[in-house]
């Protein structure tokens, strides 16, 4: 169906409420304001995104936009998806989304199908669209549920590898020392966010991918 003809919003689940409609307006409110680049690369998703206060910088000289906010769930960025993502007509898509569906108790399974419903979305209405899945990060504290953050990630790679226009970054090499383990000075208090030297070492790892797509998606 064209994306101009409308469309439903992606409903809440049994039992959860729609939140950040107050976050949402700010948003919808930069689409307006703010110029938006021709197909810019599009950041979306939770608080780690959200809170990438360098991200322009840090990802200079690509065109990007941030429209992520904190706490969203994977059905959360798909109900809001005509308001804040489509209005950009974003080129690339980067993803980071499913950690907070993991702290609610979501499977990794219904996770992944969300990510899909996301993928298939974005690309009936921007077919030339790149999206990646950044991996969710092994967070101090999310410890008790990194096997299902694990698992996520792996069902989301396999998506990636077997469907075009989908790609998986895998991030957590940058934010784990030699043992496997979180390096602590890369979080804040709080064990979940992080600090300036995390974006440093995501921004390592996303930028060249994203470049080498954007170099082709411009081409």
């Amino acid at each position: 169906m064209p994306h101009n003809q409308a469309t439903r919003p992606y409903p809440a689940p049994p039992g959860q409420d729609i939140r950040y409609e107050h976050e949402i307006r700010l948003l919808e409110g930069l689409n307006r304001s703010e110029h938006v680049p021709d197909n810019p690369v599009l950041f979306t998703g939770s608080s780690i995104f959200r809170f990438w206060s360098t991200l322009a910088h840090d990802m200079a000289p690509l065109p990007v936009v941030n429209r992520a906010f904190g706490g969203a769930r994977t059905w959360e960025v798909l109900h809001f998806f005509d308001r804040i993502i489509m209005p950009c007509r974003p080129g690339i898509i980067a993803y980071y989304c499913g950690s907070n569906d993991i702290e609610c108790g979501e499977e990794p399974e219904g996770i992944a199908e969300r990510f899909e419903a996301f993928g298939k979305q974005a690309l009936d209405a921007l077919p030339l669209c790149r999206i990646f899945f950044i991996s969710i990060n092994l967070a101090p504290q999310k410890r008790a549920r990194w096997d299902a953050i694990q698992e996520e990630n792996r069902l989301a790679a396999n998506l990636c590898e077997k469907t075009p226009s989908l790609s998986y970054i895998d991030v957590n090499p940058g934010l784990l020392d030699a043992h496997g383990q979180p390096r602590s000075t890369l979080y804040q208090e709080d064990g979940l966010h992080l600090r300036p030297a995390a974006y440093q070492e995501l921004s390592a790892i996303i930028k060249p991918v994203l470049l080498q797509a954007w170099q082709e998606v411009a081409a």
